[in-house]
């Protein structure tokens, strides 16, 4: 079955595929075979055809709710309405409807706070009732057009691959389909969005320079000096030249870098790169929207030791040593690791649990659209 839809709609994947940035070539229109398909093409496949029936036997209706929270120990008609809903999709399985908010229904909510990425402490609020609101046709919507992404994606390989899905804010990082660890992460802001694409990584370099791109020194930088005369200096920029009209500027390694630490490097076009940063708060946020485009990364000295565990050289103390040192050091990994930066709203985890994620850059939207299209 899977590979009957997949001929059917390889035109549509070309197209997804470019409108997503993948710069990874394409170089045949035949389809994957059955052995190459993303094993997580079957899971939503029968997770689209679950929300199908749901559709069929009337959906779910929406949630009011008439305090800020509601939680456990708590009575009313809005309780009885969340459990008819967590009925509907699969995270309360009693057959109570009564207005208690009661322990069995404490632990569907937090299933359904994990299904949505948010922290399972079986308390509802306003962002898991209005996650809990989106009609089951939109649903459907999302897992179609997650579904016309994977048949674009090759399956896993074998040894170490990073991934970092930009809708979840999190980098994998697994060996062949096995997950080792996983991290949060912040992403590029909806003005300066992260791109989509597949690389390698080649280097680890403690303690960065950053080479400030020209568009942040005319945007940012040249305003912060007209009203500074000290800003260079009092946060570690020097400059070191002048190109187009504009000067060329790079910040000290140290605690002001806007890198922190660390930086991982796969060479490409974008100038996407992994690195630390000092702004650690924002890690603490549901949603992590905030870059220029690169990937922040809130446990950079885990994936450096990780990275370079084999060597007898960088041992964990030498990185961390590296890390504080103020001299930048670059470090060449003993083989290229792929490196894919994706964008999935919906996939199925190891537990066979379905998670949606928002459309932080309205990719979906625009897939959608096309499908609608075709």
């Amino acid at each position: 079955m899977v590979t009957t839809v997949l001929r059917k709609s390889i035109p549509l994947f070309l197209s997804v595929t470019l409108a997503l940035g993948f710069t990874a070539p394409v170089h045949s229109t035949e389809p994957p075979t059955t052995a190459t398909v993303h094993p997580q093409v079957p899971l939503l496949e029968q997770e689209l055809s679950r929300y199908q029936q749901i559709e069929k036997q009337g959906g779910w209706g929406t949630i009011k709710l008439p305090k800020k929270f509601l939680q456990q120990g708590e009575s009313g008609p809005a309780v009885t309405a969340l459990k008819t809903r967590l009925v509907a999709s699969g995270e309360f399985r009693s057959e109570d409807r009564s207005p208690e908010f009661t322990p069995e229904l404490s632990e569907a909510v937090r299933k359904a706070q994990e299904r949505f990425g948010y922290k399972p402490n079986g308390v509802v609020d306003a962002p898991l009732v209005k996650a809990l609101n989106v009609p089951v046709s939109k649903r459907i919507a999302q897992l179609e057009v997650n579904l016309e992404r994977l048949m674009v994606t090759p399956a896993p390989t074998s040894g170490t691959r990073l991934v970092a899905n930009i809708p979840e804010y999190k980098l994998h990082v697994y060996e062949g389909d096995r997950l080792v660890f996983d991290m949060a992460i912040v992403v590029g802001s909806e003005s300066n969005k992260t791109v989509i694409f597949n690389d390698e990584m080649k280097t680890v370099v403690f303690s960065p320079y950053w080479n400030v791109p020209p568009s942040i020194v005319k945007n940012e930088i040249l305003p912060a000096m007209r009203g500074n005369r000290e800003y260079l200096w009092r946060n570690r920029y020097v400059q070191t030249g002048e190109e187009n009209g504009l000067p060329v500027i790079r910040q000290l390694p140290g605690a002001k870098n806007s890198l922190g630490k660390v930086k991982f490097v796969f060479p490409n076009s974008h100038n996407i790169y992994f690195h630390d940063t000092p702004a650690k708060s924002l890690f603490s946020l549901n949603k992590r929207a905030f870059s220029h485009g690169c990937i922040r990364l809130s446990e950079p000295a885990k994936l450096a030791e990780y990275l370079l565990r084999n060597s007898k050289e960088w041992t964990p103390a030498r990185i961390k040593a590296a890390m504080d040192g103020g001299k930048e050091t670059v470090v060449a990994l003993d083989w290229a690791v792929p490196v894919s930066i994706t964008y999935f709203t919906t996939w199925v985890d190891d537990k066979g649990l379905t998670h949606f994620r928002d459309d932080v850059y309205g990719k979906d939207a625009a897939d959608a659209r096309m499908l609608a299209g075709r």
